[in-house]
């Protein structure tokens, strides 16, 4: 079962790179027209997406026990998205024996800062000023 989710994950997180330099590639960031962004279903997705985002960060917060790496983490979810969300999924996949039982990728908690999440934040607010 592990390798499958690693699988998917990788997969998620190709994907949704992929999308996002096509999309960055067609227009910038901020450059979606006000109808658009004024559209109630736009906002409703944006809704939608965010508290997923922050569903999603319980389980990282709950998981790193160190506030930099909590606060790093929510950085980089809530600015990158489902990119974050693969990579954290995909770490916490590959910190386990493949043979190991799920539950112990949703329980064990890690004390430790790592970079991952430092550098993923890092990245989306890097991102944020020079779109």
């Amino acid at each position: 079962m592990i390798v499958t989710l690693r699988l998917l994950a990788v997969a998620v997180l190709v994907a949704m790179l992929a999308v996002t330099i096509w999309a960055g590639a067609q227009c910038p960031l901020f450059a979606v027209p006000r109808p658009v962004l004024t559209h109630p279903w736009f906002i409703a997705t944006l809704f939608d997406a965010f508290f997923g985002f922050l569903t999603f960060y319980v389980w990282a917060f709950y998981k790193r026990t160190h506030w930099l790496a909590r606060l790093a983490w929510l950085i980089a979810i809530l600015i990158l998205g489902n990119i974050a969300l693969a990579a954290f999924s995909l770490s916490e996949l590959c910190s386990v024996p493949r043979t190991a039982p799920f539950s112990e990728v949703l329980t064990r908690r890690t004390h430790r800062i790592g970079l991952l999440g430092p550098l993923l934040a890092a990245a989306g607010i890097a991102v944020l000023f020079l779109a």
